[in-house]
Order: structure tokens, then sequence, then C-alpha cells
């Protein structure tokens, strides 16, 4: 009598609760709303998976392992069955729709970061026809120093809650797609040429827009629509035309709105923070006086 094959189980990378359905116990740390890209950091005793694929593309990194934590196991991927002794630093790379299994043999620490394919497709939009973007699969045997500093990076960001962060992320979510895409994509971009810069007019949109909403939170991705180009060459024209990178545009602006704020109106401290964008009072008092070398009560007091 034929036994009937056990479904294969799809995790949803854009739900709350995501891998902890494959898992003995919750990640111990998570990102929150970072829209295309979700990071998570596990510790758990020995287990075993069902046979899954997820809607997103999903990199598997081997973390600095801590004396106690040797970790092991085996990794069906794709059809295809290897051991992996999983060392610090090495990475798995699952495309999206590719089945796997795995298990460890050992107490795991491991990190997941998962990647929504529309963000290959946004920032490889000059180069790659989207439709022929197909990532490799990978088993973690294999060692990226571009993509461990990147899932570090990201790590940090989920454990912070610094100002600037979404737009410290976007920039990260931009290097780890072009990198995937150069390095680990069945197709070779061909790299597009923007010679002529971003036009006077589509600056002074892209400027007026950021000033227009310095109390949002404002996204890379977001902001190089309006220049109608990736965020990666948008990125590149923007710091050459400018000198800065937009995220040091915008913290430029935040902080010449709270002074201007500071010095001729009454509002609160409180007030000013919500309307420039800043995280906190604290976050403002930080940079003011990094910048300024005063603090804002001091810089108020000096009017």
């Amino acid at each position: 009598m034929e036994t009937s094959k056990q479904p294969i189980e799809t995790i949803d990378f854009s739900q709350p609760q995501t891998s902890d359905l494959l898992l003995p116990q919750p990640a111990v740390l998570k990102s929150v709303g970072w829209g295309n890209i979700h990071f998570e950091h596990h510790r758990q005793p020995k287990f075993e998976t069902p046979e899954h694929q997820g809607n997103w593309h999903v990199i598997a990194y081997c973390p600095t392992q801590e004396p106690s934590f040797h970790t092991a196991g085996e990794r069906w991927l794709d059809g295809k069955r290897k051991r992996e002794e999983r060392q610090t630093g090495n990475i798995a790379i699952v495309p999206a729709g590719i089945a796997q299994r795995c298990n460890w043999t050992t107490i795991a620490q491991f990190a997941i970061v998962a990647i929504e394919p529309t963000l290959l497709k946004q920032v490889g939009q000059d180069w790659v026809n989207p439709d022929r973007i197909e990532l490799i699969p990978h088993f973690m045997t294999k060692q990226d120093a571009l993509l461990q500093g990147i899932v570090s990076a990201l790590r940090a960001e989920a454990e912070s809650t610094q100002i600037g962060g979404h737009l410290l992320v976007d920039s990260l979510k931009i290097s780890l797609a072009i990198h995937l895409l150069r390095n680990y994509c069945t197709t070779r971009p061909k790299l597009g040429s923007y010679s002529d810069g971003l036009s006077r007019s589509t600056l002074q949109e892209v400027t007026t827009y950021i000033r227009d909403r310095l109390h949002h939170d404002l996204k890379l991705i977001e902001i190089a629509a309006i220049a109608q180009i990736s965020p990666y060459h948008f990125l590149r024209l923007f710091k050459q035309q400018m000198g800065i990178t937009p995220h040091q545009y915008i913290l430029q602006q935040r902080l010449e709105k709270a002074k201007s704020l500071l010095l001729h109106s009454d509002l609160s401290i409180a007030e000013i923070v919500s309307i420039t964008g800043f995280c906190d009072q604290s976050h403002l008092t930080r940079y003011c006086k990094r910048i300024l070398g005063v603090t804002p009560k001091e810089l108020r007091r000096s009017q």
C-alpha cells in the first residue's frame, strides 16, 4: 500500500509568526516593520524541520559561535542532500519556491534573512529582465564576507532604536540585493549608465519631497521612485551631485528645521521632535550636540 506524500509547508515571511511554525522555540530577536526584508536570530535545541518552502528568498547564516555551541547537521535542498558542518560565517541561500528541510544534531545558533523577490526586481530593474531573476540554491558550506557583514549590520539594527534606522536598513537592502544579483543570480546583470546624472528638476522634486515629509519615516525606495530610477542608481547619483547620501541629507534637513524652530518658535522641544522626525528628544539632543556643539535647551537660551 502506497503512503501519501506529506504536503510541502509554505512559510509566508510577510506574516508575524514566520519561521516559528517550523522550530521548537521562537526567535530570540526579530526585525519589525522592515517591509520587504526580514531578520531573525535563533537559539534552538536540536531539531528537524518538515519539508517546506518560502515565498521569499532566504539567507541562513551561522554567526560566531559561543563555546558551548557546535552546530552540524544535514540539509535537503532542491532535491539534493548534503551534510553541513556549519562553521562560523557559513551561509546558505534558499531561493523562494525551492523546497528544503534540515536537521541540527546539536544545540543550534543561526540567523535568517528573508528577502521579498520584488526587492530584487526593484533594485535590478535597470540591469536584468525582472522575469529572469532567479537565485541559485547554495548549501551552508561557503563563506561570503560581504554577506556576513550585511547580516551582522541587520542584526545590529534589529537590536537598535537609533534615529535613521529605516534609512540605514534601506541602504543595507540595496547592498544585499546588488550582491545577490551579481553573485548568486542565474542571469548576469548588465550595468546601465546614467552619465548625465539627475536633472535639476528631478533633484528639486526629490529634495522638496524630503523637506515636506521630514516628520515621516522616509524610505530610500520611495524617494528613488520620485526620480523614477532604481534605488541603487539614485543613491549613487544623489551622493555624486549633493556630496552626501540621502540619509545624511535627511538628517541635515531635520536638524536645520529643528534649529529654526528652537530659535524662532515657542513650540516645546517634544513638539519639535515630532515635527522634524527625530525618534525622541534624546536623539535630537545627541545629534544637536554632535553637529552644533550645544543641546537644544542651550541653543534656545542663546537666542
